[in-house]
């Protein structure tokens, strides 16, 4: 399954990728479950994120490593992947892009792909996945207003 958001703001895309930190992701945590974070190291080739999400009757680890970084003169990007995640999902891929529109605003882009144990699970997750992503818009938009 895909998710694909985008959000524009207004800053710079360098100045985008020096907001994207541990405040930013702890910020873009959803209300449910409530997360605590484990790990931070950062946003580049190698870095891992570890995650302890509480579902109430039970906990799960969630682990990324950071497989891909790049910046050039037109955007940044780096790629997260699962490699310890919740009982319920086999596969996890995250694309964050900051794209530059122009010298004062950029596009924030959230590629997301995952697979579940069974594609009709695939599909029940998608609406919460979604939402969850597209709580982040508002977050972005505040996070990286013009200063």
């Amino acid at each position: 399954m895909k998710i694909n958001l985008s959000t524009k703001v207004s800053q710079s895309y360098l100045q985008v990728k020096e907001g994207f930190n541990k405040d930013l992701f702890q910020a873009l945590n959803p209300p449910f479950p409530p997360v605590k974070l484990l790990r931070f190291d950062g946003s580049s080739k190698g870095d891992l994120v570890s995650l302890e999400l509480d579902f109430l009757l039970f906990k799960q680890v969630w682990t990324s490593e950071i497989i891909a970084d790049k910046t050039d003169d037109k955007a940044f990007f780096f790629i997260d992947e699962g490699t310890r995640l919740p009982f319920f999902l086999k596969s996890w891929r995250h694309r964050h892009s900051i794209i530059k529109l122009d010298d004062h605003h950029s596009i924030i882009r959230d590629e997301i792909s995952y697979k579940s144990h069974h594609f009709i699970l695939d599909i029940l997750l998608y609406p919460a996945l979604y939402l969850q992503f597209a709580m982040r818009k508002p977050i972005y938009k505040r996070v990286f207003s013009r200063k």
